[in-house]
């Protein structure tokens, strides 16, 4: 259990929060590049309890300002594109990307009022199908080099959800790998040829062998946790038999997102990122490994659930998100269909607006959890002492934030140590793309004859 203040302090992120400090000093998504498309490329957005508005100006540049214009407050995201920028449209005031005023034209001629107005404006970069804003002060630091951001385009694709809660409890679902034996059960065993860009559905590496299966059967795996130089990395392990154990590689990158395995093709990096503190929005990074991602196939998949322009689930507590008793009695375990999307949201959501820390009990499956809190708590701390926190990267120590490696496959019960390794170097090593090698990695593995 936690208290209270410290239960706030981990999950609230406004400007003066001690949490949305800390995080106003990382990049954050905070659109999909689809959202602009159109003939009108203006967007609102809510960011870390900040009201804003994206735009595309004609020259094709990104600008991210305050939603409300500094004359007398009026949306923007109503407001024109022309003449070089974002106009109001109450009284026709013009602002371009850098949140610079350059007409104020209901003003006397030759007035220079204009020149002393400054919209409060934020970096954006685009990268990977996802509009990056920087919210802090000072120079923004260097992305990672980590596959999703290294990829060719055609290897990749972005896609969110909303969710209706706090980040945290959001993000610690994905932290957390003992729930999918459980949450994500599903009773029968499909085809898993038909699996492609649906999570858990597929064959696990080495054996043609269901996912669904493995975690069915094997609901009690050790968890292992190792700190590592850009977060944490967790490692489950459900032992088949004297001779085969099951090995899942997943990531927590700080400070909120995860990298995980799709399939055996692909990884998903995903991060959940606050809207305000009762709402947040999963961005999620599919980056394939063989062949270029079917970006429609995937899109197409996703549209089924999540409705546009807001990518709200069709699924929700308004419709206590599908659930059907007989399908909980015969086919999932949750009732709530074959999509975990609905699976995760309903456990997240369920635990109120911020969840009550106060009242939880944790064991030893939640190691991974107790540690990210830790991790978490400690550059908090750090960066109310004013110093630069964790992955607060600089354009060298970017270039060695590589990978970070996944698997999902079932290897041998002596010797899963280098295997899970020697399967991820060996993917790599075979992409089309240059698929970096992360250092700690390449220096362990020198051969790939347990994985070929």
């Amino acid at each position: 259990m936690m208290s209270q203040e410290q239960n706030d302090l981990i999950t609230r992120t406004g400007p003066k929060d001690a949490c949305g400090k800390l995080m106003r000093m990382y990049w954050q998504p905070a659109a999909l590049v689809d959202e602009l498309q159109g003939p009108r490329p203006v967007k609102a957005i809510k960011l870390l309890g900040e009201n804003l508005v994206l735009f595309r100006d004609a020259q094709g540049r990104y600008g991210l300002i305050d939603r409300h214009c500094a004359h007398r407050g009026a949306d923007l995201a109503f407001g024109r594109l022309e003449n070089g920028g974002l106009r109001c449209a109450f009284h026709g005031w013009l602002f371009d990307v850098s949140g610079h005023c350059l007409e104020t034209p209901a003003e006397p001629k030759g007035s220079t009022l204009c020149q002393g107005i400054r919209q409060r404006a934020y970096p954006v970069v685009e990268k990977s199908g996802i509009f990056w804003a920087y919210l802090g002060e000072g120079e923004p630091p260097a992305f990672p080099e980590i596959d999703c951001f290294v990829a060719p385009d055609a290897y990749t694709f972005a896609f969110k959800g909303h969710i209706n809660c706090n980040w945290l409890q959001a993000l610690e679902v994905g932290i957390d790998p003992a729930h999918a034996s459980f949450l994500h059960r599903f009773f029968e065993d499909e085809d898993t040829s038909a699996s492609y860009g649906r999570q858990f559905r597929g064959a696990s590496a080495g054996t043609d062998m269901p996912m669904t299966k493995i975690l069915r059967e094997h609901d009690n795996p050790i968890i292992n946790v190792e700190h590592t130089e850009y977060g944490l990395r967790l490692i489950a392990l459900r032992e088949i038999d004297e001779e085969r154990t099951h090995v899942r590689v997943t990531n927590q990158l700080f400070p909120h997102g995860f990298v995980i395995p799709l399939s055996t093709e692909m990884t998903i990096s995903q991060w959940h990122v606050p809207v305000d503190d009762e709402n947040c929005y999963w961005y999620a990074i599919f980056t394939s490994y063989s062949t270029p991602v079917d970006k429609t196939r995937m899109r197409d998949q996703r549209l089924e659930l999540y409705e546009l322009p807001d990518y709200r689930s069709r699924k929700n507590r308004s419709n206590d998100y599908g659930f059907d008793p007989h399908e909980q009695a015969t086919a999932t375990y949750t009732g709530m269909g074959a999509d975990i999307n609905v699976h995760d949201q309903w456990a997240v959501e369920s635990m109120g607006p911020i969840q009550d820390r106060t009242r939880e009990h944790l064991g030893t499956s939640d190691k991974a959890i107790v540690q990210y809190r830790r991790l978490l708590r400690q550059e908090i701390e750090k960066v109310a002492g004013g110093e630069k926190p964790f992955m607060f990267l600089d354009a060298a120590h970017a270039r060695s934030i590589q990978g970070p490696a996944t698997m999902d496959g079932i290897g041998p019960t002596r010797g899963w140590e280098t295997f899970w390794m020697e399967v991820d170097v060996k993917r790599r090593r075979g992409a089309p793309w240059a698929a970096p090698v992360p250092a700690e990695i390449a220096e362990k593995v020198r051969h790939l004859s347990a994985a070929e």
